[in-house]
């Protein structure tokens, strides 16, 4: 649950499973493209592939290779198990 955390911890990232949540299904092309013109990331490819092995390694992110091309997908199990860890609480009233 550690790497979820460190994961989630960076803005970039996180941009980075919104877009994928938009649109799943991306290559690391498209997904620069996105991020640079929606968001005003003017990252590397080489930065935004080292920020996907970090979802991916966190399980927020898995891929699928077809052909020359690699595909990346949004994974939310990580964040089920952090909601079930700590369910919500009805608030207490005051």
């Amino acid at each position: 649950m550690v790497d979820v955390f460190k994961a989630l911890a960076d803005e970039t990232r996180r941009v980075i499973l919104d877009e994928l949540a938009e649109r799943d299904e991306q290559t690391l092309f498209e997904l620069c493209a996105r991020l640079a013109s929606k968001h005003g990331l003017a990252s590397s490819r080489q930065a935004i592939s080292q920020h996907l092995e970090v979802l991916e390694e966190a399980g927020l992110v898995r891929t699928e290779k077809r052909g020359r091309y690699k595909f990346h997908f949004l994974d939310t199990s990580p964040l089920e198990e952090i909601r079930s860890r700590w369910p919500a609480r009805p608030a207490k009233e005051q």
